[in-house]
């Protein structure tokens, strides 16, 4: 049993107020994998002063270089204990251990290594000529506290993607991640400490939804960074809209694969697991949309519904295992309740459609195929965050790229064909915030984030640095 029951605040590990608790569950046992200390306004209270505190202190004094080697030591505190924070995090939401190695346990060490090497190699500052005569010298400035506010499917990347530019900047940050997640959150203090990061630069405070609406509209916070599920990140954006409070969203998805009429099947089957069913698809910009060319639908149904059938669902911290279970008891009976919809709705399933006969324990979901699916129909349109895919005829190519554009969101997306000139074309057409060309995936250094319903802002690459920057103007009259 993992037991973490105090929150970190202020560098210290510090009891909760609420004196609450919460019972971290393992995803393909059913069975108590841990407890975590669950904060209450109070606690969040207690937070918020911390960062602010902490943001008057030594760490705003830091030049960047400064700054840079605690990011580097941060990175090799987790790095350290990035076997154990994959497993760990597997456990709690069900991610294969081959994907949760990569993303959970080096992934926010990567993070953290690029924004050092970005710091160093920018400037703090820059002097520009007046129109008017005399000069500007425009400064950068962390914009202040940060409230960082994660989820629970990619829960150690998704933390770093804003620690990482956070602290680049100079800001400090309250960090709530999800309950159901929470035991992993706390890698981060004990690696905060052993990198000497300055007590009060980070906090970390577990929190459920009701904590987490007063963390964003607390008025010691001066930036509100959220990844979820877009009724959410709706009314963060009312509340932080209100306040005139910045505020970066990353949201759902519901993205298209255009398969291509020159597409390599075989070389889009590869890759399927990855684009379009990563993370037992409990993944926001994964491709479950595949839209098939008319003359070859059917080859395209053959070579979907083979590959699904063969994956391998089982125990997550197997090294073969495809598809693990997901992560709450609620999420599959809601993932469920999409299959029987389209069920209902007169759709053919190829392969899947319910939970494996042989996981009488944990939240397992078979991986399943709809296929000739309409694409206003609700498991077209919906994020169904689970292992479901459909598939859509198109006639040409203005088709395809009319049916991928037809959705509420635009996170990401995919074009499979053998002409790479084809697939930048088509790429440019869909109205999304990212592409992939015969693959997908994010780049530390390239900006990640949406458009539509699929939210406001963007993280990773130098973009990300920028919303935890407030640019100041000095104007002197001569020069």
């Amino acid at each position: 049993m993992f037991e973490r029951d105090a929150l970190f605040l202020g560098g210290r590990w510090t009891p909760a107020e609420s004196g609450t608790g919460y019972d971290v569950i393992e995803a393909a046992t059913e069975k108590p994998l841990g407890r975590s200390a669950l904060a209450g306004p109070a606690d969040i209270d207690r937070a918020v002063g911390e960062a602010r505190s902490a943001l008057s202190g030594p760490w705003r004094s830091m030049g960047p270089d400064e700054r840079a080697d605690v990011l580097d030591r941060f990175a090799a505190a987790l790095t350290v204990r990035a076997r154990d924070t994959a497993q760990l995090v597997s456990r709690e939401n069900g991610m294969p251990i081959a994907l949760s190695k990569s993303v959970n346990g080096y992934g926010p060490a990567a993070m953290l290594s690029y924004y050092a090497n970005l710091i160093r190699a920018g400037d703090a500052e820059d002097v520009r000529p007046s129109a008017f005569g005399g000069r500007t010298v425009v400064r950068r400035e962390p914009v202040g506290v940060v409230a960082a506010i994660t989820p629970w499917n990619y829960p150690q990347p998704l933390a770093a993607m804003k620690i990482a530019p956070a602290l680049a900047a100079g800001c400090t940050i309250v960090l709530k991640p999800a309950p159901e997640t929470a035991l992993d959150a706390f890698v981060f203090a004990d690696a905060a400490q052993e990198a000497g990061l300055p007590e009060g630069v980070l906090n970390i405070v577990p929190a459920e939804r009701e904590a987490g609406a007063y963390l964003v509209r607390h008025p010691g916070i001066d930036k509100v960074a959220f990844t979820g599920s877009t009724a959410a990140g709706r009314a963060i954006g009312e509340v932080c809209g209100a306040l005139l409070r910045p505020v970066t969203l990353e949201l759902g998805g519901k993205s298209a694969a255009i398969v291509a009429h020159d597409a390599d099947l075989d070389e889009f089957s590869r890759h399927l697991l990855d684009v379009s069913l990563v993370n037992n698809g409990q993944t926001c910009h994964a491709s479950t949309r595949i839209l098939a060319p008319r003359d070859r639908f059917d080859d395209v149904v053959e070579a979907v519904t083979e590959t699904v059938r063969t994956l391998r669902v089982g125990d997550p911290l197997d090294k073969a295992t495809a598809i693990g279970p997901l992560v709450s008891a609620a999420q599959r009976d809601r993932v469920l309740g999409h299959v029987e919809a389209g069920r209902a709705a007169g759709y053919r399933i190829t392969t899947g459609g319910g939970v494996p006969a042989d996981r009488a324990q944990g939240w397992f979901v078979e991986p399943t195929v709809f296929v000739g699916v309409d694409n206003s129909a609700s498991i077209a349109q919906e994020e169904i965050f689970g292992p479901v895919l459909t598939i859509t005829e198109y006639i040409d190519e203005d088709d395809a790229i009319r049916i991928a554009n037809d959705s509420e969101y635009g996170l990401g997306g995919t074009v499979w064909t053998t002409d790479e000139a084809r697939g930048l074309a088509i790429a440019d057409r869909i109205h999304t915030g990212t592409v992939g060309v015969n693959h997908y995936a994010l780049d530390l250094a390239a900006p990640f984030g949406g458009v539509k319903a699929s939210g406001l802002g963007r993280e990773l690459g130098p973009e990300g640095l920028a919303p935890y920057v407030s640019a100041k103007s000095i104007y002197f009259a001569t020069r």
